[in-house]
């Protein structure tokens, strides 16, 4: 009877022996998600359903390589290149937490991916492309040699099959568990892509939030058509470590993606829900340049190619060139 008066918290926690403790899902807190900007309570299936945008501010989440892929795919029509390929440890790196190996291989059983960049084949509205998508979850998409790579082997494929590039960049800069290692990808990664250019491929690069370091020092920043999600961080280096080498604050705005539209740094910025749209136009745009390439392809025919009439070009009398 004394229990029964006997005051105590609201809430008890349940013991390990209790056997509702057995009843309670693990994933439960998966169910929802923080927006962080507006601090509203999100529903991890609408916020999947909504392309991982905040329902009540419209902020932007982070999206990992196989959700992009999804988003901007046509249905079925990706096809993985190189997935084999693993990390090494050239330097025998280790600290007082782990060895890279280590590192790497929870890295790997947390995220499901075996390296930081997703690479493939894929049609967009019908437009095939070669696609490298980095995923930020693998130690924040930093830049390795496998990462350097598979990118290159990208350029390869696309060179081969003469397709288009679009890479959809996220990363925290080099890989410093490899030193010289990751540094020398972002040579090997420019020079890759180059012989897209000389072979008239066009390369599209999407900036999503964060791209520092090496990669945007690299490869990102020197595609033929430059776009960036709204409010992405894009720069060399964050705009905290800026202030404190320069011992200045900075203007409001930078580094983020309108900031450099601004300064005309990149083409433009494009919401989420119109990546699908704007890319194929781009696309579509390349292939009526170059008839016969093929550059638009279906799912179940990748071999096919459609030859596209130019028009013939008129000059006004002001000089402009019409087509």
């Amino acid at each position: 009877m004394r229990s029964f008066f006997h005051r105590s918290g609201k809430f008890q926690p349940l013991q390990p022996d209790d056997e509702r403790a057995e009843a309670v899902p693990d994933n439960l807190c998966d169910l929802w998600v923080k927006c962080p900007k507006c601090n509203e309570l999100i529903y991890q299936p609408e916020l999947e359903h909504n392309l991982r945008m905040c329902p009540k501010c419209g902020s932007l989440h982070r999206m990992s390589a196989r959700q992009r892929i999804e988003m901007l795919a046509d249905p079925d029509s990706f096809q993985e290149w190189d997935a084999q390929i693993r990390t090494a440890n050239p330097l025998g790196f280790s600290e007082r937490s782990g060895s890279y190996d280590s590192k790497i291989a929870k890295t790997v059983a947390r995220s499901g991916e075996r390296e930081s960049l997703v690479t493939g084949r894929m049609t967009i509205s019908g437009y095939g492309v070669a696609v490298a998508v980095a995923d930020f979850s693998f130690l924040g998409a930093s830049m390795g040699s496998v990462f350097g790579e598979k990118l290159a082997r990208v350029a390869e494929h696309a060179l081969e099959e003469r397709l288009p590039v679009l890479t959809v960049n996220a990363s925290g800069g080099a890989r410093m568990h490899e030193g010289l290692f990751s540094l020398m990808q972002m040579a090997k990664t420019i020079a890759g892509l180059r012989l897209l250019g000389d072979a008239r491929l066009p390369h599209i690069s999407l900036l999503t939030d964060p791209c520092y370091g090496g990669v945007s020092a690299s490869y990102a920043m020197v595609a033929d058509v430059i776009v960036a999600e709204p409010g992405a961080l894009v720069g060399f280096a964050g705009p905290r470590v800026i202030e404190r080498l320069t011992k200045q604050k900075l203007p409001d705005g930078v580094p983020t993606a309108e900031f450099l539209l601004e300064h005309g740094m990149i083409d433009g910025i494009v919401p989420r829900p119109e990546l699908t749209t704007e890319i194929s136009r781009t696309l579509a745009h390349y292939s009526r340049l170059r008839p016969g390439d093929p550059l638009l392809m279906t799912a179940d025919e990748p071999g096919r190619t459609v030859d596209i009439p130019v028009p013939a070009a008129e000059v006004t009398a002001n000089g402009e060139v019409r087509q």
